[in-house]
């Protein structure tokens, strides 16, 4: 059995980490951190976890988390690279859900992220956690910089392509929606429900932070520099992502064909029969990226590529179980076979 903890539990990660968690048959939950809701119940925060999870929050520095296997950081951006060091060298594996070990510049993060890296010299061990691409190193790893939502499912919906050398890489467009959770559990104005309900908005046109950690993944499938255009938008729905994305062939393949290839033993990827349209409800609550790949004329060079994923599982928590199954040797799919939710 693996002793976990998750730091920062009051978010929407962490009470998907302990949703997923509860019916993991390999992991136990001993600790769940927040300083400012230590000593409640944690089903008293999130009532769906009356019965499965009896843990009261815990202060970060009265969780004991240099006891635990893994502990999982749930904490906002920032957060993880100044207690994760400690617990590296108390032989703890992390696996981070927020953005502090995703990139392997140093700068490159301080410059997206506004402030320096409080350990730069973690990040060349830190394994980027998209299963799919680096299964191999993630088995046996110490620290794990889980992929943001948006990433993953650009990336996803890319790759095949990229990797072919089947594509321009110089015009890659991405245009992807959101649901309000995607921006966490906090009051702003901008997102209550007169604010953000009947609207659709567009926002970091000019550059999102997600961008370099696109571009650094889809760069080392492709060998070398990617130019990426990509827009995030939100839209009045609690979860989900729906990604668009465009590329021009370069030579003429079955991209059908293509696709099915790459993650035909992907337990967590699903290519759709052609003419599919995947929706964002078909993954509610599932560690599913759905995919479907269209050539609007079948004489030309264009590739669209529809991606959807639930962004707090696949795009967060259920991704992070997906990773600790795999650093720890476990099944991949253990804990993570809910079907989605419809309605």
């Amino acid at each position: 059995m693996i002793r976990v903890g998750i730091v920062g539990g009051t978010g929407y990660t962490g009470v998907e980490l302990l949703r997923l968690l509860a019916t993991h048959d390999g992991v136990e939950v001993v600790a769940v951190t927040s300083r400012n809701a230590a000593g409640r119940r944690v089903d008293a925060e999130f009532p769906n976890l009356r019965g499965v999870c009896d843990l009261e929050f815990v202060a970060p520095d009265a969780a004991g988390l240099e006891r635990c296997d893994a502990v999982f950081f749930a904490t906002p951006n920032g957060t993880a690279m100044h207690q994760v060091p400690a617990l590296l060298d108390a032989g703890v594996r992390v696996v981070d859900v927020s953005a502090d070990f995703r990139l392997r510049d140093a700068a490159l993060w301080a410059r997206w992220y506004g402030q320096e890296h409080a350990c730069p010299e973690r990040l060349a061990e830190a394994v980027y956690g998209l299963p799919e691409v680096n299964r191999a190193a993630l088995r046996g790893a110490r620290l794990v910089g889980n992929p943001g939502c948006y990433p993953t499912a650009i990336q996803l919906g890319f790759l095949p392509l990229v990797e072919a050398g089947a594509v321009d890489t110089g015009r890659l467009v991405a245009s992807a929606v959101s649901g309000a959770s995607g921006a966490g559990r906090k009051e702003r104005v901008d997102l209550i429900l007169a604010e953000q309900a009947d609207n659709t908005r567009a926002y970091a046109a000019g550059g999102h932070r997600h961008l370099p950690e696109i571009r650094q993944g889809l760069e080392a499938a492709a060998g070398g520099p990617v130019d990426l255009a990509f827009v995030p938008h939100l839209v009045p729905q609690v979860r989900g992502i729906h990604a668009t994305l465009f590329a021009e062939l370069t030579r003429d393949i079955d991209v059908q064909a293509a696709f099915e290839a790459r993650y035909r033993d992907e337990p967590f990827v699903d290519v759709m029969p052609p003419g599919s349209h995947p929706q964002t409800r078909s993954v509610r609550g599932a560690n599913i990226c759905r995919i479907a790949v269209h050539r609007p004329d079948p004489q030309g060079r264009r590739v669209v590529v529809l991606a959807v994923i639930d962004n707090l599982v696949k795009g967060a928590a259920g991704q992070a179980v997906q990773n600790l199954n795999v650093l720890c040797g476990m099944e991949e799919t253990r804990g993570l076979n809910a079907v989605a939710l419809l309605p």
